[in-house]
């Protein structure tokens, strides 16, 4: 009899889809990183990352933050919120405990 395993604490709901969990995991190194090297580094089209960073803002994952750098020009700098931050470390946390378990012969 196959029994559903005990909610895992720390576990995101958000970063439960890979695509938010890439995103917030380029982020985190840095202070602060461009739009262009998030869409680059994940593969995402602009509009799929700008989706994507529009349902991390609103859960206050990520703040984004646009600089004019001409007439016609602007960049978007994405930063990791220290909730977004707290909430990365107990979701990896939660993954590497669950990995661990499942590498473990009973």
């Amino acid at each position: 009899m196959t029994t559903d395993p005990a909610p895992v604490s720390g576990l995101h709901d958000l970063l439960l889809d890979p695509t938010r969990l890439r995103i917030v995991a380029v982020v985190a190194p840095a202070s602060k990183v461009e739009f262009s090297f998030v869409r680059e580094a994940t593969g995402l089209s602009d509009s799929a990352l700008s989706k994507q960073l529009r349902t991390l803002t609103e859960a206050g994952l990520v703040e984004q933050e646009k600089l004019r750098t001409g007439p016609a020009r602007s960049r978007t700098w994405i930063k990791l919120t220290p909730d977004g931050r707290a909430i990365l470390t107990a979701h990896t946390e939660a993954l590497t405990s669950i990995a661990r378990h499942s590498a473990t012969p009973e």
